[in-house]
């Protein structure tokens, strides 16, 4: 399942993050997203997680979580638009 998370601090790195979801079961990926210009987060990305039940426990568990200093938004990705 694939997982966004938004109002992550901007000093975050994706091993912390990756640490953080690691608790609740097999982190597949993760991926900060980053300005192209300046390389500085914009302080959301997606982690892919292999099993659904864990990912929805993490979710539950996380949404609102403190994470450095800032209070993690974490729900189920939407699937990306078609045009």
């Amino acid at each position: 399942m694939n997982i966004f998370v938004s109002n992550i601090s901007f000093r975050a790195r994706e091993e912390e993050l990756q640490q953080l979801f690691a608790q609740y079961g097999e982190v597949v990926s993760i991926k900060i997203l980053k300005d192209r210009e300046t390389n500085r987060s914009r302080g959301f990305g997606f982690v892919e997680m292999s099993d659904d039940a864990a990912a929805q426990n993490a979710i539950a568990s996380l949404n609102g979580a403190d994470f450095q200093g800032r209070n993690l938004v974490v729900k189920e990705a939407l699937p990306p638009k078609q045009s």
